[in-house]
């Protein structure tokens, strides 16, 4: 399905719309709907059960949005939260200027892409890729370039040369997107915080900033933490919350937007020990990607190859999406930097004293940071489908369907009488909604033709429908249907709680 069809599915079915859309919206700023807000609130669910329930040494917080604006400062958000911003003279549009370099690069992978795709279809099932990515010399000539091109680039981000990308973009003769022209201004930094003023003070000292990210409320509540929960080394502290930037070019729908929500865990360790945890929640992390059914062909970790100021290793698990991988979660190595810098800032201590080693000591910290937003958006592209099914009358109709994992999917049971107009399949059937409410979210549904309400159900990615026939009336039977295999069977009112309960259950996969 193509990108542009998810987006419109995501709007027509209620999962997200465009913001204040009746004023013809606000650039990249949505919505969730009633079905989308179901999703979001399952995805934080199972990552909250999975961090938090599942681990006796990980707690959860709540910090607010607002905080002091020496936290920013501390942090480095205030001097180098920055992004290379550059403009087009003739087109009037704003690019960063790595995100310019970037999709120069994916350009030239594309044509190697496609060499090999000639190169396997030429030679069939005797074709080795990767001995033709190593020797073929059209490949090696245009890897070299990318490399050559990245290399450079990040070079430059690292020591903040501007001159520096400007001659990249100029020597790769980048064009706008819009234009097609190359008149571009001087590259230059631009700070990604949105700022506010603190209402009874005026100027610099009533500045406060929405928070760029979540986990500075961690680490400024780490000692409230560890003394009120009692924890000891190595303990973890996780948070969801919203999180504001004020990116350049926002774009590929919710993939990078102005205000998101985050799910971020900071892991305090021993220094020295940091390797070690990095390691750990790498291969943790990826498992319970692929625990809700994700190929692994659609995933794969990417080293970063400019490390953040405050990181000594960092990667990201990025995800296929319709537009190419991109990043879905980070896990990082921040060392000691955060709670370093807070506590000079400050003049409070922030160490732990380790009964083990008998010394005080700032902890090191390894992340585990994903973006909820994103993650939604790897969900609904990894399990909207068009396939081809057999109809009512054994021909093959296309249905729409999204095959979310239960445990994430919005609704869990659609209720459904056989006939609207026969009162006694109506209150059978709503019977059923009351009992199965209690355990579930369920929809009850009656327009329309049977089978329009299954496709209907399936397109927002109901694990079962329930039909209320006749036959329910005599016995107490009604039929189950399955959505992914479309098996339907007889099962008394009486196991429908079980049979959904156990399919839905969190427990199955974490």
């Amino acid at each position: 399905m193509e990108f542009k069809d998810l987006i419109s599915h995501c709007k027509e079915y209620g999962f997200i719309y465009p913001s204040s859309e009746i004023y013809d919206g606000l650039s990249a700023v949505y919505d969730y709907g009633p079905y989308g807000s179901e999703l979001k609130n399952n995805i934080k669910s199972y990552w909250w059960k999975s961090m938090v329930q599942m681990h006796e040494n990980i707690v959860g917080i709540d910090a607010a949005i607002f905080m002091h604006p020496k936290t920013w400062k501390a942090s480095g958000h205030v001097d180098a939260f920055n992004d290379p911003l550059v403009d087009n003279k003739d087109s009037k549009k704003r690019y960063r200027a790595d995100q310019l370099i970037e999709g120069y690069a994916e350009k030239i992978e594309e044509k190697i892409n496609k060499d090999v795709a000639k190169a396997k279809e030429k030679f069939g099932t005797s074709f080795d890729e990767v001995m033709y990515r190593a020797t073929n010399p059209r490949v090696l000539e245009r890897q070299a370039e990318i490399d050559t091109v990245l290399k450079r680039m990040n070079e430059a981000l690292k020591v903040g040369d501007m001159e520096g990308l400007k001659q990249v973009i100029e020597d790769c003769e980048i064009p706008c997107p819009e234009s097609g022209s190359r008149n571009w201004t001087e590259v230059r930094q631009f700070n990604l915080m949105f700022n506010t003023q603190l209402g009874n003070i005026a100027g610099e000292e009533g500045k406060l900033y929405l928070r760029p990210e979540t986990a500075q409320g961690i680490f400024v509540n780490f000692l409230n933490v560890q003394k009120s929960t009692r924890q000891k080394i190595p303990f973890g502290i996780a948070q969801i919350g919203k999180a504001f930037r004020n990116e350049i070019v926002a774009r590929q729908f919710i993939f990078r937007m102005r205000e998101f929500e985050q799910m971020e865990m900071q892991f305090f360790i021993r220094p020295g020990e940091e390797m070690k945890w990095y390691e750990y929640w790498k291969e943790t992390r990826l498992k319970w990607h692929l625990a809700l059914g994700t190929p692994s062909s659609k995933l794969r970790f990417h080293d970063h190859d400019n490390l953040a100021h405050y990181a000594n290793a960092a990667v990201d698990i990025q995800y296929e999406f319709p537009f190419g991988f991109r990043e879905l979660e980070g896990i990082h190595s921040r060392t000691n930097f955060d709670l370093s810098q807070h506590q000079e800032l400050s003049g409070k201590k922030l160490q732990y004293f380790d009964p083990e080693l008998n010394e005080n000591y700032v902890p090191y910290v390894v992340e585990t940071s994903i973006g909820c937003d994103r993650m939604f958006l790897a969900m609904i592209s990894e399990s909207l489908q068009e396939e081809k099914v057999p109809d009512a009358d054994g021909n093959e109709s296309t249905r729409t369907v999204m095959k979310l994992h239960p445990c994430l999917a919005p609704n869990k049971v659609a209720v459904l009488p056989l006939l609207k107009n026969k009162e006694e399949l109506t209150k059978a059937a709503s019977d059923v909604f009351d009992t199965l409410k209690k355990k579930f979210l369920c929809q009850y549904d009656e327009k329309d033709a049977i089978g329009r309400r299954y496709r209907r159900q399936d397109a927002i990615g109901t694990p079962y429908c329930v039909t209320i026939d006749f036959e329910t009336l005599e016995n107490n039977t009604v039929t189950l249907r399955d959505r992914d295999t479309l098996q339907q069977i007889r099962v008394s009112i009486d196991e429908i709680s079980k049979i959904v309960g156990e399919k839905v259950d969190y427990s199955n996969i974490i």
